[in-house]
């Protein structure tokens, strides 16, 4: 296990994820709600860079005509197809079997470090 540091804690401001690169990899790490979450800015539906993509939230059951939406801030939906996925844990709104590879944020003295395995 390999802590990588990247950016110092307060750069990362919620709604807006900042795009790193670790040893070949981009990764795209949140704020949601004062926690960091750090997602691989892949696509597995079709490869696109999906922390391009935008952070929002979704649409929760509701009555007809009438929209309730919730979970702000949580959900990045790919820029090509508009897959939904849940930053904090990578798993796919649209068919749970299928994630994008999620890491484990760490913070030491300020600093945030993403965990590769």
């Amino acid at each position: 296990m390999t802590v990588h540091f990247v950016a110092n804690e307060a750069s990362i401001v919620d709604g807006k994820p900042m795009i790193v690169e670790i040893q070949g990899r981009s990764i795209g790490v949140y704020r949601i709600k004062g926690e960091l979450f750090a997602l691989h800015n892949y696509c597995p539906h079709a490869g696109a860079p999906l922390c391009k993509g935008a952070v929002e939230g979704t649409a929760l059951g509701s009555n007809v005509y009438e929209y309730t939406f919730g979970r702000k801030g949580e959900i990045v939906r790919c820029p090509w197809h508009g897959w939904e996925f849940d930053i904090k844990s990578g798993i796919s709104l649209h068919d749970p079997a299928v994630r994008a590879k999620s890491y484990k944020v760490v913070v030491e003295e300020g600093k945030v470090g993403i965990v590769l395995r």
